[in-house]
């Protein structure tokens, strides 16, 4: 018998493993892993960005495969997380912006799999509403961040932490929720909400037992701000060659104008605080991401030591990125690639006949919305119509899959009036169309992969120009003539946060 060395208090877990660990579970229906993180951008791994180090992800993109085009539709927490769990477009699971999702959804990936027999847990930020909803997990053990949004919530970690450490204060580090300024974890490492997801995880690995298969999400808080590694983690990245933000032609002149104050805590969506700033932020921004490249290490070692890693689809993915300074943006909720782009990689069950090998990369635009089909497929569950996501495997099983030639993107306004846009990508162009102004940005992701220049207006590129706006057109006419009319798209202020399809009126 193994004993896990946690104490998690309030009978929240055992810190005895019931199951041996050399004991390994033969099933026949693949496991589904999701290990998910939030606001992590898609060039943070080290297998892109030689300044990134992630040891244990790019051994997992070793073994399966990373894609070079996945998105999410709708960069930011709680309708990226809309997709991930019904397997629908921002249109029709109904949240075109940041809100609160609704209590019910007619299909959730926990329900559809419990179904046929899965067992299923939610582990980490799970950003449901409200907080204590499940939506259909048998388990969930969640860390909100320190989110309380519902009277009288308190999430699992912090019931766990003061179990642990009674009189101090989680938030002991000082730095806010949203801001870009960076900081040293000020606690105990183990007290950590990366550590403890991570714990977390490990212990119900090791705990698993039964005849079922297991749906597992595993979903950290962190490199969301704040920024805060350990000392031991931020060490790593001494001497590291940092890349500054890069700022495009295109940035209007206002955006530049920003004034540095280092007596305020930076929550500002838009701020130039210069390039020593930017890459003081990001250093404690690649180093949360390399903490939790361990515990993904510990995480992937456990499934292996169960016997459950060659019969597991393996999903790593985010919600959405991080601008970290680029075009002097922070956060999310824009087009650009820091915002839109996210990494993803997919590790297939080791018997599955497969033309793409492991190790290679897939260039096709993918989006969160095609996990839940994926799993399906594997589950041997018949995808519902109204579900829009595409089963993934046919990108392995073929050199010319039939797939979707753009992604639709797009968020309702954020921060400011104008941050109000739709956009159509293949990963290789994309063009955005910003629907209270009017103005369009087309952006050639082949030659300019971080959107330093815009081509709207080159001659050159008169014809992609014409096609994506042919194809906008299309995609938006389904909405009806609020969105188009008289064969052309309609510029509105009034932004529609949850279109006709949400289940619930808001």
């Amino acid at each position: 018998m193994k004993t896990i060395g946690l104490n998690y208090g309030l009978g929240l877990l055992s810190t005895l493993s019931l199951v041996p660990a050399s004991a390994e579970i033969k099933l026949k229906k693949p496991n589904l892993i999701i290990i998910m993180t939030d606001q992590h951008r898609f060039d943070a791994l080290g297998c892109v960005n030689k300044a990134v180090i992630t040891p244990n992800l790019d051994g997992l993109a070793s073994d399966g495969n990373l894609f070079t085009a996945a998105y999410s539709s709708t960069p930011s927490s709680t309708p990226a997380r809309a997709g991930l769990l019904t397997g629908m477009s921002p249109w029709n699971h109904g949240m075109l912006g940041y809100g609160k999702q609704a209590v019910n959804y007619q299909y959730s990936m926990p329900k559809l799999l419990k179904e046929v027999g899965y067992q299923t847990c939610g582990i980490g930020k799970m950003h449901f509403y409200p907080q204590n909803n499940t939506q259909g997990f048998e388990v969930v053990i969640n860390d909100e961040s320190g989110r309380v949004d519902d009277d009288f919530f308190m999430s699992d970690y912090r019931k766990w932490f003061h179990s642990v450490a009674l009189g101090q204060n989680p938030d002991k580090t000082g730095i806010q929720w949203n801001s870009h300024r960076a900081g040293v974890y000020a606690l105990e490492e183990k007290l950590h909400p990366t550590t403890w997801t991570g714990d977390v995880a490990v212990s119900t690995i090791h705990n698993f037992s039964g005849e079922k298969p297991l749906l597992l999400k595993v979903s950290f808080a962190r490199p969301h701000s704040p920024y805060d590694p350990p000392q031991r983690i931020l060490g790593m990245y001494e001497g590291v060659d940092i890349p500054a933000p890069v700022v495009g032609d295109w940035v209007p002149e206002k955006w530049k104008e920003t004034k540095v104050d280092n007596s305020r805590d930076k929550t500002a969506a838009i701020g130039a605080f210069g390039d020593d700033y930017a890459i003081n932020s990001r250093r404690h921004y690649y180093a949360s991401i390399s903490f939790v490249d361990e515990q993904v290490g510990r995480i992937v070692a456990a499934l292996k030591e169960r016997g459950l890693y060659d019969n597991s689809i393996i999903v790593f993915l985010s919600d959405h990125g991080d601008m970290l300074g680029d075009h002097h943006l922070w956060r999310k909720t824009y087009a650009y690639e820091g915002s839109s782009a996210i990494p993803f990689i997919v590790k297939l069950p080791k018997d599955t006949k497969t033309v793409v090998k492991a190790g290679e990369e897939i260039d096709y635009p993918v989006e969160i919305r095609d996990i839940l089909p994926t799993f399906l497929e594997f589950a041997g569950i018949k995808q519902p119509e109204k579900m829009d996501g595409c089963s993934m495997l046919p990108l392995f099983q073929s050199k010319k899959p039939k797939w979707r030639e753009f992604l639709d993107l797009e968020h309702a306004t954020a921060y400011w009036k104008t941050n109000y846009w739709m956009a159509l990508t293949d990963g290789k162009i994309k063009y955005v169309w910003n629907r209270a102004t009017g103005a369009e940005e087309l952006f050639d992701l082949e030659k300019d992969p971080y959107e330093k220049e815009n081509f709207v207006t080159s001659k050159k590129y008169d014809k992609v120009l014409e096609k994506m706006r042919k194809a906008m057109l299309v995609h938006l006419s389904a909405r009806g003539p609020k969105w188009v009319e008289d064969g052309k798209l309609k510029v509105s202020k009034q932004a529609i946060l949850y279109s006709e399809n949400f289940p619930e009126a808001r």
